[in-house]
């Protein structure tokens, strides 16, 4: 009997439930569980969380082709570097690196999703603005929308740069309220601009957080914006006002580190160098705060006598590497002779790491083995590169292994990151802008403008850091046969001082993810490829035999998944593709 009544009263209880509920529907509106209100949200501690989400989404979270180190985008399609490894380990990278990829092919949307991503990240944090809480003030809102629009900026010159032209999207837009009828039909570098110089009109000299952009990483970038479009005279006036007054967000005077290999170390983050990087940390719990695209550059195999262990991704290419040879009076072959059978550095292809070999004695600029590991020579604090035995596939991507952001065995545990399949995740801030990447490009404006002397100066402080970054061995001994000089006659011929200025940029920012834009820029991108693959395609035939570029891979195709989302009459495909 108990048992019934308990029965009845259920059902009369379901029966009143269902009768309240019959005349409302609120029941259904049950908030979602793991979000955040906006009125959260919109609070200074909301606004500033996701301000920092879009910080966060710079170093692209774990996409390896979506970062701004550009190792692909930038240094592969430039030629200082090939693919390496095997060819059938992240073989989507194969076709890049021969252009030959088309706008289905794997990893086209990879810097497009990052940009786009951080780019709505930033679009929030200005959409909070507009309505922000009691507890923001105006200052508040000035200095979390220029930091805002900095990034934002940042996403959209990474997407200009490869893809051209992509849609516009601000914070005034999103779903439901026309974002999928946005064009590529708009230049982006008016919006980029604008951004920038908001930042520079709005962002404070130093920042209480070294990470967070400053006013001077504005100027900077947007020189760099106007030196892109050949705006050589607004150029100038930020170069030489960044380079005489500028200071990093933590106040330090910008400047040369003095000794190269220190700007790649740990615990000099945030040196005077350093423009604008994204910070790094290891041990955090998450892989994606420290370097997570670089997982895969560092010497295979290795064992515990070698960083990394895998996977031999990123290796120098021939042509880049004899690049660094030297003359009698050490200055660069700008002649390209270094190509040339009596040039070429000595490379141990071809042979086992049992088999004797001596390293290059001719001349060469020391900046090549802080950025390249060779055989017979010190590949940081851990020991002389073996050779073939820390190469994973010699005949498919050469002898040589990465040098530069890989941690050292004295940085293991503390700026390298344990925790994951690969022990190959550093804590090593990725510079996007360090300073003798500004006093290049100033040379640069310096030359279009007349000023053949300044660009030689600022060439000739680049190459001083250069003489005194001698790679010495154990016994205080140099490593190699060094022969390196400034340039002491005067400039008197534009185009001689230019080639001289592009030289040094690949010698200084080598594997750094620069050089493909450099040539597109330049208008020489067709001639230095097929200077590349005349060497390195006869080599590495299985890799890049018959390869070549064309004009039309100047840009990366729209990713064909984009354009079937809204159709081809609103996102319009790049030439060619």
């Amino acid at each position: 009997m108990k048992n019934f009544k308990l029965k009845i009263g259920a059902l009369s209880l379901s029966a009143m439930m269902m009768v309240a509920v019959s005349c409302s529907d609120e029941f259904l509106e049950v908030p979602p569980t793991g979000l955040l209100a906006e009125a959260q949200l919109s609070s200074l501690a909301g606004i500033e969380a996701s301000l920092i989400a879009a910080y966060s989404q710079v170093n692209g979270r774990g996409n390896r082709l979506g970062s701004p180190s550009n190792w692909v985008w930038g240094s592969i399609r430039g030629g200082e570097a090939n693919k390496g490894t095997d060819p059938g380990d992240f073989a989507t990278i194969n076709p890049i690196q021969r252009f030959e990829n088309n706008s289905a092919s794997g990893e086209m949307g990879s810097k497009w999703n990052v940009a786009y991503e951080g780019i709505a990240r930033a679009n929030n944090v200005l959409r909070l603005l507009q309505n922000p809480g009691p507890d923001v003030t105006e200052s508040d809102a000035v200095r979390l929308a220029a930091q805002a629009r900095f990034l934002r900026a940042h996403f959209y010159f990474e997407l200009k740069r490869d893809y051209g032209d992509t849609p516009y999207v601000d914070e005034n837009i999103d779903y439901g309220s026309g974002l999928e009828e946005v064009s590529n039909n708009q230049d982006l570098y008016p919006f980029i601009e604008a951004d920038f110089q908001y930042a520079v009109d709005n962002l404070p000299p130093t920042q209480g957080q070294v990470g967070r952009v400053n006013s001077w990483a504005a100027k900077t970038y947007l020189a760099k914006v106007y030196l892109y479009q050949n705006k050589y005279a607004q150029a100038k006036t930020l170069f030489d006002d960044v380079i005489a007054n500028g200071v990093t967000s933590n106040g330090l005077k910008y400047d040369l580190v003095p000794y190269y290999d220190d700007m790649f170390r740990g615990a000099n983050d945030n040196h005077q160098e350093s423009v604008w990087a994204y910070q790094a940390a290891a041990g955090t719990g998450s892989v994606l705060n420290a370097n997570p695209e670089f997982d895969l550059n560092f010497p295979y195999n290795t064992g515990p006598a070698g960083p990394g262990n895998c996977c031999g991704f990123f290796q120098p290419s021939f042509t880049f590497v004899n690049a660094f040879r030297t003359d009698a009076n050490g200055l660069p072959l700008l002649d390209k002779s270094y190509n040339d059978p009596a040039n070429r550095v000595k490379n141990d292809q071809g042979l086992q790491s049992a088999d004797p070999f001596t390293p290059d004695a001719g001349n060469l600029d020391p900046r090549l083995d802080h950025t390249v590991g060779r055989r017979g020579i010190p590949y940081l604090d851990w020991q002389d590169h073996p050779g073939t035995a820390w190469i994973r596939n010699q005949p498919n991507g050469g002898p040589y292994s990465p040098k530069k952001y890989v941690y050292a065995r004295s940085e293991q545990g503390s700026f390298q990151d344990n925790s994951s399949w690969t022990p190959g995740y550093t804590g090593i801030n990725f510079m996007i802008i360090r300073f003798a990447d500004v006093l290049l490009m100033s040379a640069e404006v310096d030359i279009e403008t007349g000023n053949l002397e300044s660009a030689r100066a600022k060439v000739n402080r680049v190459r001083e850091r250069a003489i005194n970054s001698e790679l010495l061995r154990e016994d205080g001994t140099p490593a190699a046969n060094y022969v390196i000089s400034t340039y002491d006659q005067p400039w008197t011929d534009a185009n001689v001082a230019r080639t001289a200025v592009q030289m040094e940029r690949m010698l200084e920012l080598g594997m750094e993810g620069h050089r493909f834009y450099d040539l597109v820029r330049w208008n020489t991108v067709q001639e230095e490829l097929d200077f590349y693959f005349a060497l390195d395609g006869t080599i590495l035939t299985g890799a890049l035999g018959g390869a070549r570029f064309t004009d039309q891979y100047r840009l990366v195709p729209i990713p064909q998944d984009q354009i079937d989302l809204v159709g081809s009459d609103i996102l319009i495909q790049n030439p060619g593709f």
